[in-house]
């Protein structure tokens, strides 16, 4: 039975994003196989000011000088969404290329901001990102388990999960710290039998709604490749070890 569990636990799901497009990347079969599904994107809002210089990753998107680019991205958000099927929330933290780091926010100022949406959310599954080499998805990670704290384990509570983050997991050695530093944290991950319905074609067309993405994930994250791979997606459950089991801290 290790990996199962009721089907009430998957009633309303919700998705941690730490953008607008890497739920439906790294999630996207599980939103679109539930009829209940809720996607938070934590770094949703404008910043104070967008950099007088277009960075990077946004002029690789298309994105000029003066261009209002969450705006823009909110809109992608909703037809991508609406695509699956899910619904959204939008937290009003900056994404991080936009502050300098001593303006970017902390997990846990973020963490009270995400526990409120996820309990409005009225999730009984939460799924997190597992938070790797990108700033934000670290960000949203460490806020998420902070929320997971606050929120606790009453009667009521979501079941917890992670999901991987697609654009970052094949870097070498990344998933594996991320998994052993939650074992070590006494949650330990272990994959789910999660019941999806692999939709290429649907996911697919949901990530082709984020139309400023596609030039610059397909440069720096081999999109078409792992579209072209059908690489998977995998969640893991966050829960403490069965009763006894602790000894394998020390093996």
């Amino acid at each position: 039975m290790w990996g199962l569990f009721g089907p009430e636990v998957l009633e309303r799901i919700t998705v941690v994003s730490p953008h607008f497009d890497d739920a439906v990347m790294g999630a996207g079969y599980l939103l679109l196989s539930h009829p209940a599904t809720t996607v938070i994107t934590v770094l949703a809002g404008r910043p104070p000011a967008y950099p007088d210089e277009v960075s990077p990753w946004d002029a690789a998107g298309g994105f000029q000088k003066g261009d209002d680019v969450v705006a823009v991205r909110r809109e992608e958000d909703l037809a991508a969404l609406a695509v699956l099927g899910s619904e959204h929330l939008w937290l009003e933290f900056p994404d991080h290329q936009y502050l300098s780091v001593e303006q970017r926010p902390t997990p846990e100022q973020v963490a009270p901001v995400l526990a409120e949406a996820i309990t409005a959310s009225r999730a009984t599954a939460v799924f997190l990102p597992m938070g790797i080499a990108n700033p934000d998805h670290v960000l949203s990670h460490d806020a998420g388990l902070l929320a997971r704290e606050s929120l606790g384990d009453r009667p009521g509570a979501p079941a917890w999960f992670c999901y991987e983050d697609q654009g970052y997991k094949h870097l070498p050695g990344l998933l594996a710290w991320r998994i052993s530093k939650l074992f070590r944290s006494g949650l330990w991950p272990t994959p789910a039998i999660v019941p999806v319905t692999l939709d290429t074609e649907r996911k697919t067309s949901a990530l082709m709604e984020y139309t400023s993405q596609i030039p610059p994930l397909d440069q720096d994250h081999l999109l078409r490749e792992r579209i072209d791979a059908n690489v998977p997606e995998q969640y893991w459950r966050l829960a403490p070890p069965p009763p006894g089991w602790e000894a394998l801290y020390d093996a």
